[in-house]
């Protein structure tokens, strides 16, 4: 019964935030970009500036993130399209000779048409028309993000001094979140890390391949590593489309080949290993989260799964010594009900 009643009431909270998507995205972005910037506060506190000049060093540095990542977005997006405005009649010719190959192998007309017809400009140029209109909605939400950003940044200075304001009494939920707090830093750190070098190698391959535009490839591979496990695969398609239409099969699969072993090696064997290690999480759990936000909250969903599967956990199942089991199902390193109570390392 117990176990019934959790899940009907996870249901019904999960109802609300499908519902409050468009609030709720901007407001866990917003959270997430004030956690990874609220360390820039200790210093410039140590250095003698009041709490209100602090605070907007912090604003300051949440609100660079954010301009640099839009840029970069925007970049991309413009590129984009202008490439396949360019490349309109190659990608109608390619369509044509992937229509005659799949009839050579025997394939029939339908599944000759639904393959065709990916390589089409006009579904190319509707599938940029719907990221496109995914990015307005976004930049709309960045009004409430900007809000939120200035809120919370002020309201953090606040929180600091929660343990001088409520003594012992608040040491179990301020550990929780303390340890919530530095596992989103540690793992957006890694996935940026990363998704840095990957970015590097990946446009400087494509650069000697003689892709077009390789600066656009690169930012996409820096940004879809922000996605976990899948994030190479949706970075990976937009070149390797490009590849075959400006080079045919050989260059495509040189692309493909190149991705497999740069993206895989950093992205799939290695980059996990530090992520499970910054965060706790199970590899299982890692990847089912991307499916769930998404589904949840949007496309936003897709890269602050982690942070909100790290909020579930330390909300739900951390103060609950009879939860262990859970929490050890979910990757954490909690070995003994002590360790609830135990002091953060962190």
């Amino acid at each position: 019964m117990r176990v019934l009643l959790g899940l009907a009431a996870a249901v019904v909270v999960l109802a609300g935030l499908f519902v409050a998507r468009d609030i709720v995205g901007p407001l866990v972005l917003a959270a997430v970009i004030v956690i990874i910037c609220h360390p820039v506060r200790h210093p410039l506190e140590r250095l003698g500036w009041p709490r209100w000049a602090a605070t907007t060093g912090v604003i300051v540095v949440a609100y660079l993130i954010l301009g640099v990542l839009g840029w970069l977005l925007y970049f991309a997006g413009v590129q984009f399209v202008r490439l396949v405005t360019d490349y309109a009649d190659d990608l109608q010719a390619t369509a044509q000779s992937v229509i005659s190959w799949l009839g050579t192998a025997g394939l029939d007309e339908q599944a000759s048409d639904a393959a065709a017809s990916l390589l089409q400009p006009s579904t190319i140029l509707s599938f940029v028309t719907s990221l496109s209109g995914t990015a307005i909605g976004v930049l709309t939400a960045l009004f409430f993000v900007i809000a939120y950003v200035i809120f919370m940044a002020a309201d953090g200075a606040r929180y600091g001094h929660a343990q001088r304001a409520f003594g012992a009494t608040a040491g179990g939920p301020l550990r929780r979140f303390q340890r919530f707090n530095i596992g989103v830093r540690r793992y957006y750190v890694v996935n940026a890390s990363f998704g840095a070098v990957v970015a590097i190698i990946d446009g400087l391959a494509l650069w000697a391949l003689g892709v077009p535009a390789p600066a656009v490839w690169a930012i996409l591979a820096f940004v879809t590593n922000f996605i976990p496990n899948i994030g190479f695969v949706i970075g990976l398609v937009p070149p390797a489309l490009l590849a075959l239409v400006v080079g045919g099969w050989p260059l495509a699969l040189a692309v493909v080949a190149i991705y497999c072993v740069v993206n895989v090696t950093l992205q799939v064997l290695i980059q996990p290993k530090f992520v499970s290690d910054a965060v706790s999480l199970s590899l299982t759990l890692s990847f089912f989260s991307v499916i769930f936000w998404t589904f949840i909250i949007g496309p936003l969903g897709a890269i602050l799964s982690i942070p909100l599967t790290l909020a579930v956990r330390a909300l739900v199942l951390e103060g609950d010594p009879g939860s262990l089991w859970l929490r050890w199902l979910s990757g954490d390193t909690v070995t003994s009900r002590s360790d609830i109570s135990r002091p953060s390392r962190l």
